[in-house]
């Protein structure tokens, strides 16, 4: 999404050096083209709202450390409508625990507390055990309170060719089955905040998709 790269752009270019790209056990990295197998858009039809992307470049990579050597890295395409998200605890590719394709949905602008709190806040369905999402019933994943729970924090740094900038995140994700096997579609609210302070409520969907399903040039 262009608030995305405008965001990456509000620091001065790092050193080539600094600034170099993240991979992961699948050899994904910035500059890196992702392929999907042709025939994963003829299985998920019918089954996941995420409309699958064409080839495309790796344009920034992100990473989050989740602690007890879990990361969570975030290829972010050329496409800026599109991330790729692999969950893994090693460099090896038998360590990858998940991973997922998110199409962003919704990116809403916070210009104050109050419309923050309106949206994520106590009165929002944002947290709750279940939520309703283009006629589909997504379960929380996050959180075991019978009621609504908070969001997550996380700290995502993020790296592109010529670019380094880090992300703060509040995040609550759900998920629901799609009926094919290994295939669950997920739903994922994050309040990004830069380190400009500027603040926006992103809304992506994604759908699980397995290494054989992915080819890197």
């Amino acid at each position: 999404m262009s608030w995305f790269k405008r965001v990456m752009g509000l620091e001065a270019p790092l050193p080539k050096s600094t600034a170099a790209s993240v991979s992961s056990p699948l050899g994904l990295r910035s500059g890196g083209m992702l392929c999907l197998d042709s025939s994963l858009k003829l299985l998920l039809d019918g089954h996941s709202y995420v409309v699958l992307p064409g080839d495309e470049k790796v344009w920034a990579v992100g990473e989050i450390d989740l602690g007890q050597a879990m990361v969570l890295r975030r290829f972010y395409l050329d496409d800026e409508d599109y991330f790729l998200q692999i969950l893994s605890n090693g460099p090896l590719p038998e360590d990858i625990q998940d991973i997922v394709l998110f199409g962003y949905y919704s990116a809403t602008p916070i210009n104050s507390r109050d419309e923050l709190l309106r949206l994520t806040g106590p009165d929002s369905k944002i947290g709750l055990p279940t939520y309703e999402h283009e006629g589909e019933v997504f379960e929380r994943q996050w959180g075991t309170e019978t009621g609504q729970t908070e969001l997550t924090p996380m700290d995502e740094n993020v790296v592109s060719p010529d670019t380094a900038y880090r992300v703060k995140h509040l995040s609550m994700l759900y998920a629901r089955e799609t009926g094919l096997i290994d295939r669950r579609e997920f739903l994922l609210f994050s309040v990004e905040e830069d380190e400009q302070g500027n603040i926006t409520l992103t809304t992506a969907v994604g759908v699980t998709l397995l290494s054989t399903d992915i080819n890197v040039l």
